[in-house]
């Protein structure tokens, strides 16, 4: 079974996130692992060449992987947008709107002396 993923560098530090991630994906595919990987415009860099910040393309790739690997998504760059559909964030909202999905994972840590505080 050939398991797809969409890898969406975006913008500020995710393409060089996201280089690291194609090198391991790269890696995976040599140890014998069945991986297609395809990357796809989001964000800031996605507004720079199609003018949206989630081309129907990207979206059409995210809904056919099995996994997404976005690095990151706007930028100072992008702060002036005077249309705010149009601003990085929105192709993030898109992706998590159209594909059903409503969260991040993202490390945490509980320090001892809050632990009485949550």
């Amino acid at each position: 079974m050939t398991h797809k993923v969409l890898l969406l560098p975006g913008d500020g530090i995710g393409p060089e996130i996201a280089a690291q991630a194609a090198r391991l994906l790269k890696a995976c595919q040599e140890a014998g692992l069945d991986i297609e990987v395809e990357e796809g415009l989001v964000g800031g860099s996605a507004y720079d060449v199609h003018g949206e910040p989630l081309p129907a393309e990207t979206l059409e790739k995210a809904k056919a992987a099995s996994a997404i690997l976005l690095g990151a998504v706007g930028g100072p760059k992008w702060d002036k947008l005077e249309d705010l559909s149009k601003r990085p964030e929105k192709g993030l909202l898109g992706l998590r709107k159209n594909l059903g999905l409503f969260g991040n994972l993202r490390p945490a840590m509980l320090y001892p002396q809050l632990a009485s505080a949550s």
